[in-house]
């Protein structure tokens, strides 16, 4: 069998996962996907055709619609709720759908947003392992980290917080309305019942929910974020940097009317065959919008009382003890740690391959 050939067999594997496991798709059903310009550099160009040919191929009826990227206020347009109406399935490769995915959707719609930006994704094992397996990764994660009596996360670079959900109410904390393609994290953490610090760098980025310029701060020397109960009470490093961070802090907030101090929620990758080729200068948006499915990244959401807020913090290679047990170690999870994660992947065992050669690319420089 050629390259090509092998390669046309992965990405049609990755788009029957799409089809089947995540969105439950049958034959003669019909779905739309929600293209943005690929001039943009979010989306490689000529995807949204090669999935709709695909796609076509499994029998069902698909429609395409190009939607504009709205970097300040996203909303769903009538023509796109029109669309979302009709059709029994919706793709979106757009950030559209990214930047909504807290917000209601439609009654009935069931929409996906697709974190595989090009072919070369989609033919590999992160579009092509198994979707439901991912799922009941997360929900067994959501159970294991919503009833931890103490959590704690430490980094290579300093950070250092810990504590529990704050109370029972938060056990089921919110998500996303738009269903994820791969499923990357587990459900975010309500921040507000932790303390500690957080080290930032290399640089501060936007969260996909709204895009301002410009979209990173580069940190030329560490600083410390310092938070308690969901609230930033300080940033400690030299001063340059500190005032640096502070600056931009402030721009944001005022850019949008929110508070700058919130520190809403956080959640980590759980996915390892997720990759990013090249480094983070390649392209700011993308990174933030791709990366952070890897397990050797933790990510809070901050400024702005709203998840996932519009500041995020990454942390890399982060250490995760959950009651004393060691469920993430420097950016591994050790899924035989964690009690009742470990037996999914006896239901899946070609998962459990991809945990035992986690992808190391995520952008950072040869040193990792």
């Amino acid at each position: 069998m050629g390259a090509w050939a092998a390669d046309q067999l992965a990405f049609e594997r990755g788009v029957r996962n799409l089809l089947v496991e995540c969105a439950g798709a049958q034959p003669g059903e019909r779905l739309v996907i929600f293209h943005e310009d690929p001039a943009l550099g979010f989306y490689e160009a000529g995807l949204h055709d090669a999935l709709a040919e695909a796609m076509s191929g499994f029998g069902l009826d698909v429609r395409q619609m190009r939607v504009d990227f709205a970097p300040r206020d996203p909303t769903l347009s009538e023509p796109v709720r029109r669309a979302l109406g009709e059709a029994d399935h919706a793709l979106f490769l757009a950030r559209l759908g990214d930047q909504l995915r807290f917000c209601a959707m439609p009654p009935g719609s069931r929409p996906i947003v697709s974190y595989a930006v090009d072919r070369r994704s989609f033919a590999s094992e992160f579009a092509g392992a198994s979707y439901t397996g991912f799922v009941a990764l997360k929900s067994a994660l959501n159970e294991l980290l919503a009833g931890a009596r103490h959590i704690r996360v430490t980094c290579p670079l300093g950070t250092d917080f810990s504590g529990a959900l704050p109370t029972q109410e938060s056990a089921e904390p919110p998500d996303v309305t738009i269903q994820r393609f791969p499923m990357t994290v587990f459900a975010p953490l309500d921040a507000r019942g932790f303390a500690g610090k957080v080290a930032l760098g290399p640089y501060l980025l936007g969260t996909g929910s709204r895009y301002y310029e410009p979209y990173q701060l580069r940190l030329e020397q560490p600083v410390e974020a310092h938070f308690e109960a969901g609230r930033l009470l300080r940033f400690e490093g030299p001063a340059d940097a500190r005032r640096s961070v502070e600056a931009h802090y402030r721009r944001v907030a005022d850019e949008f009317g929110i508070d700058p101090d919130v520190v809403h929620s956080w959640h980590a990758g759980i996915h390892p065959a997720c990759a990013f080729d090249g480094r983070i200068e390649d392209n700011f948006e993308r990174w933030s919008g791709c990366a952070f499915g890897n397990p050797r990244i933790l990510h809070f959401h901050t400024c702005g009382d709203y998840a996932p807020g519009e500041i995020c913090w990454n942390v890399f290679d982060p250490t995760i003890l959950v009651d004393g047990l060691a469920i993430w170690r420097n950016g591994r999870i050790d899924i035989d740690q964690a009690p009742g994660v470990a037996a999914v992947l006896e239901r899946s065992p070609e998962l459990r391959a991809l945990f035992d050669r986690p992808e190391r690319r995520i952008g950072l420089g040869a040193d990792g």
